[in-house]
């Protein structure tokens, strides 16, 4: 076909007319997030709807747009930015995305949206569903927390004489997605490994099959998508001030990973320790508060009444909150308890469980004992919080920049190898 000219964003760019607009856009360079589309898919799914634009004056999926003479295309207006962000945190608060236990971590398409849109945490709350995971297919693991639907599989696996594996089930909200045990049966390991390969999640799991690899060596580690990948720790850079500032830390429903993260800076943290002062700490055992803080950094969420109470304390006696890590951020590892009812999990831990004491099967219960929460609770659930820090744990560089830009108004900003969930 003719060469075409289509405009985005008030700029004019030249295509073959006819080629998928998300296909066109980035060989010029522009970024439009997706989950769903693939080149050879046609008609494309446009079932994700996170590489929504204004084409033409109206909001469409872009996978499902072609170039064509005089098409007009806003992609990067806040409006349209702040839309594919919220679509994104609704697929992580919908689902059970636990990355740092997930197998496909780090090769995972919908993880590598957040990134690249810079998604600290999500706006909506976690569901915390509980989901069946189809563990009878005869060499793959159906994990329906992880699904967002996307409808890839659907399509693209089928058996040597072309019927399909996968497909919808349910209508509306139940709608999920089914598997053909017989057709299962029936694919090659390669076919199994394929339909591992295309899930943008860790919905599909083969037995037996592994994406684990170093971090360096998965897909989404190091390299952007973006021509200029930029995530801005302050909106607006202040003016330095290298006062000396006192800071306190605290580990709540966590596992002191982000503590041992931060002190990895190694000889740096001489440098630091003529700018800061830490006041109450697990690493320094100060046990109470002895003055006013300006920043307070949290490690960990909320699982009991004690969390709570040291929560609202930090928030109360310190300038600047900071939660790091996973668990503060949405819950973490620990919040996996929280699909199973609390009952359940203390009749499992105490009752059920193996003990060397014969008979020592009872639930603790003490007035002197936190209460535990009926589940595990981010700390922006509990207290207002200033600043995330996502990751598990986030690297000491990251931690650094973030208190220096925060306290010190240094303009930092985030490499894409340092902004990880995992």
């Amino acid at each position: 076909m003719a060469t075409c000219t289509f405009w985005v964003d008030g700029k004019p760019y030249q295509a073959e007319g006819g080629t998928n607009l998300i296909d066109a856009a980035q060989a010029h360079g522009i970024f439009i997030p997706s989950l769903c589309y693939f080149p050879h898919i046609d008609p494309p799914l446009g079932t994700c709807r996170t590489c929504t634009c204004k084409i033409n004056g109206r909001y469409n999926p872009a996978c499902t747009e072609t170039v064509k003479e005089g098409l007009k295309v806003e992609v990067n207006t806040p409006e349209l930015l702040d839309m594919r962000k919220a679509l994104v945190e609704m697929m992580f608060a919908e689902g059970n995305h636990f990355c740092p236990a997930c197998e496909k971590s780090g090769n995972c398409d919908l993880q590598h949206m957040g990134y690249e849109l810079g998604i600290s945490e999500s706006r909506f709350p976690h569901l915390f569903q509980d989901r069946l995971i189809d563990y009878r297919p005869r060499r793959m693991v159906l994990e329906h927390n992880r699904c967002i639907k996307c409808k890839r599989c659907v399509e693209e696996v089928l058996t040597g004489d072309g019927k399909r594996v996968f497909n919808y089930v349910n209508r509306g909200n139940e709608t999920q997605v089914g598997i053909d045990y017989e057709q299962e049966a029936r694919l090659s390991d390669g076919d199994a490994e394929k339909a591992m390969a295309i899930c943008p999640t860790g919905a599909i799991i083969v037995r037996g099959k592994s994406f684990t690899k170093p971090f360096g060596d998965r897909a989404f580690d190091l390299k952007s998508t973006q021509k200029h990948y930029t995530h801005q720790i302050l909106d607006k850079p202040r003016v330095a001030n290298f006062e000396k500032k006192t800071i306190a830390t605290v580990s709540l429903a966590g596992c002191f990973g982000c503590h041992m993260s931060m002190l990895d800076i190694d000889t740096e943290i001489l440098d630091m320790a003529e700018l800061v002062s830490f006041n109450k700490s697990p690493l320094t055992d100060i046990k109470n508060f002895t003055q006013r803080c300006h920043l307070g950094l949290v490690e960990g969420g909320c699982a009991n009444t004690e969390n709570i109470e040291t929560l609202r304390k930090f928030r109360e006696m310190c300038d600047l909150l900071v939660v790091v890590g996973e668990c503060a951020v949405w819950g973490g590892l620990p919040a996996m308890r929280n699909t199973v009812p609390l009952g359940e999990c203390l009749e499992e831990a105490y009752l059920n469980s193996i003990t060397s004491e014969p008979g020592e099967t009872t639930v603790p219960y003490h007035a002197d004992l936190p209460k535990i929460l009926d589940r595990v609770y981010a700390c922006n659930e509990i207290v207002k919080v200033d600043y995330t820090i996502p990751g598990c744990p986030p690297s000491a560089t990251h931690i650094w920049k973030v208190i220096k830009s925060l306290l010190w108004g240094e303009d930092y900003s985030l490499l894409y190898s340092e902004f990880k969930y995992d």
